[in-house]
Order: structure tokens, then sequence, then C-alpha cells
């Protein structure tokens, strides 16, 4: 079992920033793919980025140049730094983990809110 506890949502203006935070709990954390998905009202579930064991990621074109994912193993914490936000972002951001892949995430967190206004 992985718990999974997300943090750092909040509502910013158009082109400013947030950084969100997932800290990580459970057995064998630091083997799981981490990343974030996100969810807009009215809106399919989408991928917003990943990073994997190796730390080596990958983003969904959307958010490419404009965010960063990172991984602390020490604090079993994952983060994700949001630059430059568009109004397009506003969602709810759910912190997710596998083993495998991001396709259907075995772990999820509570989801935080992201609101960015224009």
């Amino acid at each position: 079992q992985v718990q999974l506890v997300e943090s750092g949502g909040g509502l910013v203006q158009a082109e400013g920033s947030l950084r969100l935070s997932c800290a990580a709990s459970g057995r064998a954390v630091s083997s799981h793919v981490m990343g974030w998905l996100r969810r807009a009202p009215g809106k399919e579930r989408e991928f917003v980025a990943a990073i994997w064991r190796s730390t080596s990621n990958t983003y969904a074109d959307s958010v490419k140049g404009r965010f960063t994912i990172s991984r602390d193993f020490a604090k079993n914490t994952v983060y994700l730094q949001m630059n430059s936000l568009k109004p397009g972002d506003t969602a709810v951001y759910y912190c997710v983990a596998d083993l495998r892949n991001m396709n259907e995430p075995e772990y999820w967190g509570q989801g935080t809110q992201v609101t960015v206004s224009s």
C-alpha cells in the first residue's frame, strides 16, 4: 500500500506560479513511478507529468516547457513546479503512483484544486 497526500494548490493569476507537493508513504515507495494527473470540470482526466525511479521524466505537450516534475527520494516527496500558468490549467490535480506506468495508476491522492484566473 502507498499513501499519497498532496498540498500546494490554490488560486493564482495567469502567468503566475505554484508548486504542488506530494508526500508518499508506504511500502517500496521509491520503486514506484510517480506522477500527476488532472481533471477539469466537464473534461476527461488528463496526464500531466511523470517521473521514474531513474528520474527520467515525461510531460504532456500542453505543459512542456512550463511545468517541471522532480523527486526527493530522501523525503519520499514529488513536486510539480508550475510556471506561466494559464486559465486552461485550472483543474483538480492528483498525485498518482504505480509500479509500471501512468496508464491506470494504482494509487491516488485526494487531489488539490488549482485555479488560474485571467
